[in-house]
């Protein structure tokens, strides 16, 4: 006979103390009279401060999961969310609280990463670099259409009926891969994205299109693209899970009349399990297959598959401090001599080409060899023919012979994913004593790992965090490391057995 689970308890007027990861809050509570000490306990859209009531969802040895039942008391920062769908969306989690509220919490965020993961000598970290735009600033947005719109569980146990249509086009709900929730308008974005989206939406609706069901991989509708350049230029690209030409053509056309402004209107057919077009083909059914970023003059190409940063406002400050950071000149002066540059894990090559006019050379590295094609691209739009880009597998292809045959840089630029870099990877970097690195990071807990290993030749000089995603918990890091002299020891001289190993065994 199964043993019955223990009923998590519900707790009362419990005070939230700060944010963690994940953009949830914690507060610090012993969850029964018995315990001897209190547990961290993980707060989805709470704010420091707030009074609430809570109910357990989870229990582990060291921590524990909640949801607010009642907000008794709400924090003197807790202010009303701009959007109606804030709680359910799950895109931004911090639409309650004041965006200087938000900036320091990511300041703290990145300090809690370097000081506990890291555990290197710091300078004193700036303060984060806040995003002028806070409403409409993501230039890219990714719809899903569904014939299973999302209802709340107080509806559906209601019993009533529901007037309004199954379909959806808007965003998953967290948990639920197979539910949609529709959006009518999405504050992240331009409203002109609201406009082309809703007429989507209703053109299918009137015409008896069908949306897809996710569960049962069939329906003509599956996903929107839509990206919207700092440049005015417009990008829709709509995705098929049927292959019906007429229909295509005719909701494109619908489109195309409707929004004249639209500079590329793309589609796809896909018929895969899953979502991804990185594998199938972009057919421009109006217009060309890209659109253009500019920045400082320099234009970079945007297709369905590129990646380039969500806000273009801000990864212009972002690259700024990146090239002040690695110190490169604005103007090109550099003292008469242009250094050589690494740009790893380089992307579309949106750095290495922004840093292009102020190095004698650039080269970039990237996994993706599509993005590479999209480097040498913008190289070549751009005028710059000091760069050279290689595709490969980071650990293969920078290694000692690679440095030696280009040159050991002056200057090492690395934004590597969410997991990091590999330890290959760094110990080439720490054999190459490169003067200079440049370690942009979305991740600051990854980033604090690799700069564990870096402080056994390099040492941390300046750090900024970088919001690029306001109203979420997400937040870039920009490190600058200088080589240590020979007379310099790291902090982690002590304790740094693993760290030499890892150098030093070829």
């Amino acid at each position: 006979m199964a043993r019955k689970r223990k009923e998590l308890p519900e707790l009362h007027g419990v005070e939230v103390s700060g944010v963690a990861a994940e953009g949830k809050a914690i507060a610090r509570v012993k969850l029964r009279e018995t315990d001897e000490t209190p547990i961290v306990v993980f707060i989805p859209y709470a704010a420091p401060g707030d009074i609430v009531d809570l109910k357990i969802d989870k229990k582990k040895h060291s921590y524990a999961e909640a949801h607010i039942t009642r907000i008794v008391e709400p924090s003197p920062i807790r202010m009303a969310p701009r959007c109606p769908s804030f709680g359910t969306c799950g895109g931004c989690k911090w639409q309650h609280i004041p965006y200087q509220e938000q900036l320091r919490h990511k300041h703290r965020i990145v300090a809690d990463a370097l000081e506990r993961i890291a555990k290197v000598d710091l300078p004193e970290i700036r303060p984060t670099l806040g995003s002028d735009n806070i409403w409409g600033y993501r230039n890219k947005m990714e719809y899903t259409f569904s014939n299973k719109k999302w209802r709340s569980w107080e509806d559906i146990r209601s019993g009533k009926e529901f007037a309004d249509s199954s379909n959806a086009l808007g965003f998953h709900i967290p948990g639920a891969f197979d539910k949609v929730l529709h959006i009518d308008n999405c504050h992240l974005q331009d409203t002109k994205g609201d406009e082309i989206r809703n007429f989507i939406y209703d053109f299918a609706e009137s015409h008896g299109y069908s949306f897809y069901n996710i569960k049962e991989n069939h329906g003509l509708l599956r996903t929107l693209m839509l990206r919207i350049a700092s440049t005015g230029e417009i990008m829709v690209c709509l995705t098929f899970g049927e292959d019906d030409r007429e229909r295509i053509a005719e909701i494109l056309t619908a489109i195309k009349e409707r929004f004249p402004e639209i500079t590329s209107l793309l589609y796809v057919v896909n018929r895969k399990l899953n979502d991804s077009i990185a594998d199938q083909e972009v057919i421009a059914f109006s217009g060309p297959e890209y659109i253009e970023e500019e920045m400082e003059g320099l234009r970079f190409r945007i297709n369905a598959k590129s990646f380039y940063q969500t806000n273009s406002l801000q990864a212009y400050e972002l690259y700024k401090v990146a090239r002040e950071f690695a110190g490169l000149d604005p103007k090109g002066n550099n003292d008469g001599k242009k250094p050589l540059v690494y740009d790893l894990y380089t992307g579309t090559g949106t750095i290495a080409n922004f840093v292009a006019r102020q190095a004698s050379r650039v080269i970039g590295i990237e996994y993706v060899e599509e993005a590479i094609e999209d480097a040498k691209l913008n190289a070549s739009v751009n005028g710059l023919d000091n760069t050279l880009f290689y595709a490969g597998d980071m650990k293969d292809i920078l290694t000692d012979e690679f440095v030696r045959r280009h040159g050991v840089p002056d200057v090492m630029i690395v934004d590597p994913p969410r997991a990091g870099m590999h330890e290959d990877v760094v110990k080439v970097i720490l054999n190459a004593s490169t003067a200079v690195i440049v370690y942009v990071s979305c991740n600051p807990a990854t980033q604090a790992r690799d700069l564990a290993l870096l402080d056994a030749r390099y040492k941390v000089t300046a750090v900024q965090p970088v919001d690029m995603f306001p109203h979420t918990h997400h937040v870039e890091n920009v490190v600058r490391l200088e080589l240590r002299q020979p007379e310099e020891s790291s902090s982690a001289d002590n304790d740094s057995a693993d760290i030499n190993n890892c150098i030093n065994n070829e």
